[in-house]
């Protein structure tokens, strides 16, 4: 059974073609630059060359036609025909408060998630474009959405709900969602694995720090609260979103710069964060060679970002009574072990102790790792994500009939006998 895996963004479509019988990956890419011209696609098959073309596509139709022709070549595909696909998975990042768990797209199913792109309109529109033209490509498989929203919707009403007139919430939907639901949900389990206990009797703090930051906190298996809120704007500082900030702030700025709300939007999402501070550098490698060679923005980008995952570190371990694991992961997370160094430092009081010299030694390469001293009572992993098997194991299982939701679905990951 071959699954395909489906993620795209406005200008790039990701995917993944994911052999289930052999659990294995048997191809994975991404088009980019979509609808902008000068299109191109990067193939990758395991034990062979990057394969790149470029191919102009003008929309998201032709992107997926791409990756269809390429999985099919003669010398670079993998496929010898496109009914060798069994089904398709799709990433949708909003779901709303309608989507609680995966599910098979029907029209009702996609109407409803037009019916919220309002929710999320950088994301959701060409989530749905990308299922529409696969569907149109694949018209005789399955098709799967899978919700980056949907791990957080077991977050309690006063977790979720603003102090804001209540009409906003019953009128127009603002509310905290939170997404990375997937990497959260993913991470989680294999803490609770590595603790060597059920994760319905786990505290655990995941936090995925890559371009997009989002710590959460879940209490014995469930997403009880989460960083980012109606949109991913808000929360922990990122690579160019400011995350928490005073709400007056924009305001103050349109007027004092004369900026519209889209003008302001693009600079809280796109020129904030690790961008904002640095004026140069969202990839946090950057920033950390610099600080090596003394620029203050970069050293002070750092201290920000880590100051800030502390808080959070504090802040859910008050909401959680406790924490069994603290979980670094994404792309930051997984690699830089300056910023995770500096996100525990001070935390002993809280029974979090690392070893220091293990800690800058460890990368996603090196793969599950516990970077905690052995006396520390609060462990702390490094755990590489995988949300791709995620959508996959969703999708296999609805196939299957036997998808119910995360605490019950039986995850392969979820075994002590997984190997990742």
């Amino acid at each position: 059974m071959d699954v395909l895996a489906l993620n795209c963004g406005s200008s790039s479509v990701k995917y993944q073609l994911f052999n289930w019988d052999e659990r294995c990956v048997i191809a994975k890419g991404m088009v980019e630059r979509v609808t902008i011209g000068d299109s191109f696609i990067s193939h990758e098959v395991p034990g062979k060359d990057t394969y790149t073309e470029k191919s102009e596509c003008p929309d998201h139709r032709t992107a997926i036609d791409l990756i269809i022709s390429t999985l099919l070549h003669p010398t670079h595909g993998v496929v010898k025909d496109m009914h060798e696909i069994t089904a398709v998975g799709h990433r949708v990042v909003h779901g709303g408060e309608e989507f609680t768990r995966s599910v098979a797209i029907d029209k009702d199913v996609l109407d409803a998630i037009k019916s919220v792109q309002h929710l999320a309109p950088l994301h959701n529109p060409p989530n749905i474009s990308g299922i529409e033209a696969a569907q149109s490509v694949l018209p005789d498989v399955p098709h799967i959405a899978i919700f980056d929203t949907a791990f957080h919707q077991t977050m309690p009403d006063h977790a979720y709900i603003y102090p804001l007139p209540y009409e906003w919430y019953t009128e127009y939907g603002v509310r905290r969602y939170g997404f990375h639901g997937t990497s959260h949900l993913y991470v989680s389990k294999r803490a609770a694995i590595n603790l060597g206990k059920p994760i319905t009797e786990c505290k655990i703090i995941t936090l995925h720090i890559g371009n997009g930051v989002s710590h959460t906190a879940i209490k014995n298996g469930v997403s009880v609260d989460t960083t980012m809120g109606f949109t991913p704007l808000e929360g922990a500082m990122m690579g160019t979103r400011c995350g928490d900030i005073d709400p007056a702030i924009p305001a103050f700025i349109m007027d004092q710069e004369g900026c519209n709300p889209i003008e302001i939007d693009s600079l809280l999402n796109k020129k904030s964060g690790v961008m904002g501070i640095t004026g140069r550098y969202t990839d946090r490698r950057d920033v950390i060679e610099n600080a090596k060679k003394g620029d203050y923005r970069c050293k002070l980008a750092l201290e920000i970002e880590a100051y800030r995952i502390k808080k959070y570190i504090g802040a859910y371990a008050a909401v959680l009574g406790g924490v069994d694991a603290v979980v670094f992961t994404a792309g930051v997370g997984e690699n830089a072990g300056i910023i995770r160094e500096k996100a525990v430092e001070g935390l002993e009081y809280m029974g979090i102790k690392i070893d220091k010299e293990k800690n800058m030694r460890t990368f996603s390469k090196h793969g599950e790792t516990e970077i905690s001293l052995p006396d520390s009572p609060v462990k702390v992993f490094v755990i590489p994500t995988n949300e791709e098997l995620v959508f996959v194991e969703d999708v296999v299982a609805i196939l299957n009939d036997t998808y119910t939701d995360h605490m019950e679905c039986s995850y392969t990951f979820a075994s002590s006998d997984y190997k990742g």
